[in-house]
């Protein structure tokens, strides 16, 4: 029977686990797989699975927990649809899955792929209930792989290593004057930035405070990003005061999201990965790609995808003294990263070589 997959997201935001589920279903439908599209109403996930012109189911928001009445709705749908596989990033979509696999049986097999670390231990009744009716846990760490391992009682064995996967192809070096040119940076200064929405969570207001820590004048930072649609934009509106009002304007750039980040990355320096504890950091595998080297926070996934510090440099998470610590560092050169050691490091998140395990271990499994 041939395999059909389905992506479900009830999401109503728009963020890196989103594109990530809507990447991953674009692959596999390039590739030949029976992909379907479960999302809400009106939600971001819908609107982008549209304009790709994947094939959607629309469903209106359910509960996180015992949204019965949804998944028995679901399920009679999955099963017209022949569905054969599904597909979850989002933890809040965990009982849902869980519930259709138990309505739909071993028709279905349930796969979650682990976008969030664990913050407390889920080895509870109901967590290990729920876990019993998820088929495989696949983790894009080997730090994430231990975290499962210890802080639930999911069976190892159907615990995975897959890597989270990336169009290389589209991640090509620009020389550094060109990509500066087109985005207006001095030519002459070493430049590191920082690319993400505006919000208190991606550190940019930590690196305008190590910016001013730090003893050296000879770099300027530029923030890449936006606000985030239909919210405040009071974080931004804080980052710009502090700017102004420590005479900051000539050395801080912004500028908005853009579609070819290779131009961003070819552009700088260092990326700055800011975030307290980052799982995954897509934009630190697109950053070496592109043969720029990452100065990353010590927490989450950053230091085993930096291999703790050999293709990077870490500094302590929200420590802004140290931050500034390891900038002056770079800045005065004591850093050398090589860049073809970092296009090296990421061809094992190749999106050909994560579509391929994905079809081994769990389609044609």
């Amino acid at each position: 029977m041939k395999s059909k997959l389905v992506y479900l997201c009830s999401s109503m935001s728009w963020g890196g686990l989103e594109m990530n589920q809507l990447r991953n279903a674009g692959w596999m439908a390039a590739r030949g797989h029976d992909v379907l599209i479960v999302a809400c109403i009106n939600s971001p996930f819908l609107l982008q699975a549209q304009k790709m012109n994947l094939p959607v189911v629309i469903i209106q928001r359910y509960r996180k927990y015992y949204a019965f009445l949804s998944a028995i709705n679901l399920s009679k749908l999955l099963r017209k649809e022949h569905a054969t596989h599904l597909f979850i990033r989002d933890t809040r979509d965990m009982s849902m899955a869980a519930t259709l696999r138990f309505l739909l049986g071993k028709k279905i097999k349930t796969v979650y792929f682990m976008e969030m670390q664990l913050g407390v231990s889920k080895k509870n009744i109901l967590h290990t209930i729920r876990f019993s009716y998820i088929d495989y846990w696949s983790c894009p760490l080997e730090g994430l792989v231990r975290q499962v391992k210890e802080k639930t009682r999911f069976p190892h064995h159907k615990i995975v290593y897959l890597p989270s996967g990336l169009e290389l192809t589209k991640l090509q070096t620009i020389e550094r004057s060109i990509a500066r040119a087109k985005l207006d940076l001095p030519s002459d200064k070493i430049i590191v930035g920082l690319i993400g929405r505006f919000d208190a969570q991606k550190g940019q207001k930590l690196l305008l405070d190590a910016l001013m820590l730090c003893p050296t004048n000879d770099f300027d930072v530029v923030f890449v990003g936006e606000s985030t649609l239909n919210e405040s934009k009071s974080y931004e509106n804080l980052l710009r005061d502090c700017i102004v009002e420590n005479g900051l304007v000539d050395r801080v750039h912004f500028r908005p999201f853009m579609e070819d980040v290779s131009v961003f990355f070819s552009a700088i320096d260092w990326m700055v990965m800011a975030t307290k504890a980052e799982t995954f950091g897509m934009v630190s595998i697109e950053s070496m790609a592109c043969g720029t080297p990452v100065l990353g926070s010590n927490a989450g996934g950053t230091p085993e995808l930096l291999k703790e510090g050999e293709l990077g440099v870490l500094f302590e998470s929200l420590n802004a003294n140290d931050l500034a610590e390891k900038l002056f560092e770079i800045v005065s050169g004591k850093h050398t990263i090589n860049s073809h050691d970092l296009r090296q490091h990421v061809r094992q998140f190749d999106h050909l070589t994560v579509c391929t395990r994905v079809e081994e271990r769990f389609i044609n499994h």
